[in-house]
């Protein structure tokens, strides 16, 4: 069976995951589409080999799935264009933060079809991390097909839908603050006289080796902080400074506010 798959939206995040759909297994079973009001962005996705076309509605009337891959401030004008296309058969899939599947619902028909989708910048090497959510008029076999789709660019995770803006802070912002605390270890670095490109070379080695510590080495995070830390040493004198300088409240805070936001844009 072959699935019409659309994209309003052809910028970074979307070309990433048709770009995740190209290189899969998943291209033989797929036609993918697009449509972008940036005409750049548009040719960019035909060069890669997908079909453009001239306006957010013809997209949805041709596509039996229509992702969403554009910001929230735009999903109302976006909605009003496509309405008239939307129907119970189609499957709208949104990427827009905070933004639930009543909402869509409301501004299309009752019913509609909707997947809500937290993805991560990551998914344009590949290497994406993608929460994900669904209506309950979304078949089973509906879903499967967003969720493959997801991770032909990455891994993806299924949770309630009531979830879908706390885990925000957790995968789809959480690497603009992980650039944050690298960018703070490659400043002290060259105070100190170290090489900006080798410490970069050297902390980023080390988050991918951490990442990898934590989903395969079968320990907890606890256990894993203590293999660094020898008794008295120098990464225990470090951890002291993180700890009184209550790292754990500003990530707290951090994540609150994160989720705050989201609720706001819900509205």
């Amino acid at each position: 069976m072959s699935y019409k798959v659309g994209f309003i939206g052809a910028g970074n995040m979307g070309s990433a995951i048709m770009k995740g759909i190209l290189g899969s297994s998943m291209n033989s079973e797929v036609e993918l589409y697009a449509y972008d009001s940036s005409e750049a962005a548009e040719e960019r996705a035909k060069a890669m080999g997908v079909k453009g076309l001239e306006s957010e509605a013809e997209l949805t009337a041709k596509c039996d799935c229509v992702f969403l891959a554009i910001k929230p401030q735009q999903l109302d004008e976006v909605l009003a264009k496509i309405k008239s296309e939307v129907t119970k058969d189609k499957v709208i899939v949104s990427i827009c933060a905070g933004v639930t599947d009543d909402n869509i619902a409301s501004k299309t028909i009752e019913g509609a079809k909707v997947v809500m989708v937290m993805p991560n910048t990551p998914l344009l090497l590949g290497e994406g991390a993608t929460a994900l959510a669904k209506s309950d008029s979304v078949t089973e076999e509906e879903f499967a097909l967003v969720c493959r789709i997801f991770g032909s660019c990455g891994i993806y995770s299924v949770l309630p839908k009531d979830k879908m803006k706390e885990v925000i802070a957790i995968n789809g912002s959480s690497p603009a603050f992980i650039y944050l605390y690298a960018q703070c270890f490659i400043d002290y670095a060259k105070s100190v006289g170290i090489d900006e490109k080798a410490a970069t070379d050297l902390f980023a080695k080390s988050l991918i080796g951490s990442a990898k510590m934590i989903t395969d080495s079968g320990k907890t995070l606890d256990e894993l902080i203590t293999m660094v830390s020898s008794k008295g040493g120098t990464t225990i004198a470090g951890l002291e400074k993180l700890r009184a300088n209550n790292i754990e409240k500003a990530v707290k805070e951090c994540c609150e506010a994160c989720t705050n936001r989201a609720y706001e844009l819900a509205k």
